[in-house]
């Protein structure tokens, strides 16, 4: 087994080892069950500088206890075809204070249509490539509404076609509840990244301007990609979508 899988599946083990060994507290063991469903008209990665595309629509949910949650993504085309499936494990080292930390680790399938010959008959037919992924991502909050943070991401390709290795780097920031009257808000995510894929590399910037409603379900956002130097070939040099999502959050309290 190479060394990086190793390292990956160690990072399972431990969020696993994290997830029986929380303190148990009855009267305040919160568990939590949140997440979205949203459409868009371009499909387009956790790594913005892939994109499906094509219209889709995205699953986000969110179940966990304490500081540990399970996390699938699962995307679809409107057309009904599997696109990008992850399954996330998560887990916040630190919460106290200003300075916060989490990590995570997933098991991803990213899924294709390829070309294949059926009794002299050329079809397309999906396959998907498997990946093992871990991220960090420290975070430290000048106020409630503003933060700035550093988000690490590592994937590495389980099948010989697939990319063996990917690092994800980013510089971010976040500005939440922009006031614009007293029922409607932004939140703006601008970030400046660098991606480097088995070996190619290259520097961008993206961002997401989300329009909320105070106590509404439903959102609108924009998300954008634009190239600032790169030698990834397969990289378009401005990408965008805007996405309608809707979203919901429940807690439980076990007595």
């Amino acid at each position: 087994m190479q060394k990086n899988t190793v390292l990956l599946v160690f990072v399972f083990l431990l969020l696993a080892h994290f997830s029986f060994s929380q303190e148990t507290d009855s009267a305040k063991n919160i568990s939590h069950l949140s997440g979205s469903v949203s459409v868009t008209n371009n499909g387009i990665s956790i790594i913005p500088t892939f994109s499906l595309n094509k219209a889709a629509a995205v699953f986000n949910i969110s179940a966990g206890k304490g500081r540990l949650s399970f996390e699938p993504y699962l995307g679809f085309s409107l057309e009904g075809k599997p696109w990008s499936f992850l399954f996330w494990w998560r887990y916040k080292l630190k919460q106290e204070g200003k300075f916060k930390i989490n990590t995570g680790a997933h098991y991803g399938l990213a899924f294709s249509s390829v070309p294949v010959l059926n009794n002299g008959i050329s079809t397309k037919t999906i396959t998907a490539q498997r990946y093992l992924a871990e991220e960090f991502s420290p975070n430290y909050f000048l106020s409630k509404n503003l933060r700035v943070g550093v988000y690490y991401l590592y994937s590495h390709g389980l099948d010989s076609y697939a990319i063996q290795n990917t690092h994800f780097l980013t510089l971010n920031s976040s500005f939440t509840n922009i006031k614009l009257t007293n029922d409607f808000f932004l939140n703006f995510t601008p970030q400046v990244y660098y991606l480097n894929i088995d070996g190619l590399d290259g520097f961008y910037f993206t961002s997401v301007l989300n329009l909320v409603k105070k106590n509404f379900p439903l959102s609108i956002s924009y998300q954008m990609n634009k190239i600032i130097k790169t030698n990834i070939t397969a990289s378009p040099d401005f990408v965008w979508n805007v996405s309608v999502a809707y979203s919901f959050n429940k807690k439980y309290v076990k007595l």
